[in-house]
């Protein structure tokens, strides 16, 4: 039986459309997803939406739109990243949906009893987190992620006892049950959970969630707290309530891809919430650093938002892809400009890989070229560097290693020099090659790995229009 391979993205907010930012945790999770297919592993990709926030619920009303009908639409342009960015994943899931609320409902009665308790509250709320802040949180009193000052609150709700699964959590990171990547985050974790655990409110009341949201299980008073109900869609989504097939097939997660705004989220809260309801915690995170627009972090109040769907529009899919993988360090934050994106599309993809894939199908035309297909195989590279998810230091080594190779080769060869028996073994090793890198370029550039596939499958080799039009 195949090895199973189940990976999740975060569920963003639908507070607004989705912009270059949420592009990125998308393709790097596709190219995971694929590459896991890839070696033939049965593969399970999730994605979805968080839509019962708070400051979904502030957004709607903003624009004078219904919640309902405000969140819909929002979440439907998270959905279309499946055409415009190529995004394989399997299902997506919307917190409104009735399999949702019933799991949500369910995990929270299958915590342990003496897990949740009642307890009056006075604390500084930041609606950008969904998350109370302590003192020691805030940078000259803003939450440092929304550079605002958060609310106080005081109010009645049910906590989660988090505190009692300090050690256990500590342990689980520590010996690697629970991998984050890179290690600095994992080191973040640590550090936080070593300070001492506090227990967390885990519902609001109604009222201050505007009637929107999951009600707590035997109180309609109460509203879950949006991240215990956001968590649970990576096993509400494979039908946990129901010990449904794809849960008892896909569960532990063997990947969660998130962003390092959320990660005490993800490594602290939901490992210690799934333990209460005696279930298995997650095997991996892979944690990425945000993108930046031309140095200053993406806002609607400085208006720098790019528009993934604009840009797709503009310049295609695979070169949208290319740049998000190749320019953003994966570890780190990384930055978008359009004059960047420019450079980079000329010289890697119109000057890189385009021309030489004319240039070597042009001369197998010229010369009426015949080849017989070899097997492809995967870059060695390319494996070590999955292994680790440095999609950009695989790109890396495709471009600077095998396409450079061959420029390199073509400019000693000169083959548009040579004919016959002496320019056959010149286009047997230039055609092998490039049909190798199409092949490791499958998870990372679909649309481009097939072109070049079909175009090199021979036995006949024909010119085509180029693969990247150059941006002038």
């Amino acid at each position: 039986m195949a090895r199973k391979f189940y990976l999740t993205t975060a569920i963003p907010y639908v507070n607004a459309a989705p912009h270059v930012g949420h592009a990125l945790e998308f393709v790097q999770t596709d190219v995971i997803a694929r590459y896991h297919r890839f070696l033939g592993e049965d593969t399970y990709f999730l994605s979805g939406t968080d839509d019962n926030a708070l400051k979904n619920v502030q957004a709607a009303e903003e624009k004078k739109i219904p919640v309902e009908k405000f969140v819909k639409q929002n979440s439907d342009k998270f959905y279309q990243f499946k055409n415009i960015l190529n995004i394989s994943f399997d299902d997506f899931i919307r917190t409104t949906e009735k399999r949702h609320v019933e799991g949500a409902q369910a995990l929270w009665k299958a915590c342990k009893k003496e897990d949740i308790y009642r307890k009056k509250y006075k604390g500084l709320y930041c609606v950008g987190c969904e998350e109370f802040k302590t003192e020691k949180d805030l940078v000259n009193g803003q939450c440092p992620e929304h550079k605002k000052e958060p609310e106080l609150v005081e109010e009645e709700n049910y906590f989660f006892r988090l505190s009692r699964y300090q050690n256990w959590l500590e342990k689980l990171i520590t010996s690697n049950k629970l991998k984050i990547v890179p290690k600095t985050r994992k080191n973040e974790v640590l550090a936080f959970i070593r300070q001492g655990l506090e227990d967390f409110s885990i519902s609001r009341t109604k009222e201050r969630a505007h009637g929107w949201g999951i009600p707590v299980p035997g109180d309609s008073n109460q509203i879950i707290y949006v991240w215990f109900d956001a968590l649970a869609n990576y096993i509400t989504a494979l039908d946990w309530q129901n010990k449904g097939k794809l849960y008892q097939k896909y569960w532990p997660a063997d990947l969660h891809v998130i962003g390092k705004g959320i990660i005490r989220f993800h490594a602290i809260y939901w490992p210690a919430m799934l333990k209460s309801a005696s279930l298995l915690p997650p095997k991996a995170e892979f944690v990425h650093g945000y993108i930046t627009v031309e140095g200053e972090k993406i806002s609607k109040s400085i208006g720098n938002v790019i528009d993934p769907f604009d840009l797709v529009k503009k310049f295609g899919t695979d070169p949208i892809r290319y740049y998000l993988l190749r320019e953003i360090p994966v570890y780190g934050d990384g930055d978008f400009s359009i004059q960047r994106f420019k450079e980079v599309y000329n010289a890697d993809l119109a000057n890189g890989l385009g021309n030489l894939a004319a240039r070597v199908a042009k001369l197998c035309e010229k010369s009426g070229f015949e080849f017989k297909k070899t097997n492809q195989k995967l870059y060695p590279e390319i494996q070590k560097a999955l292994v680790k998810f440095q999609l950009d230091q695989a790109l890396n080594f495709i471009w600077q290693e095998k396409i450079t190779a061959c420029d390199k080769f073509i400019d000693q060869k000169k083959p548009w020099e040579v004919s016959g028996k002496k320019l056959k073994p010149v286009l047997d090793k230039l055609v092998k090659e490039i049909r190798e890198i199409s092949y490791n370029l499958e998870p990372f550039l679909p649309e481009t790995a097939e072109k070049i596939e079909k175009q090199f499958q021979g036995p006949k080799i024909k010119a085509e229009k180029p693969l990247f039009p150059r941006i002038e």
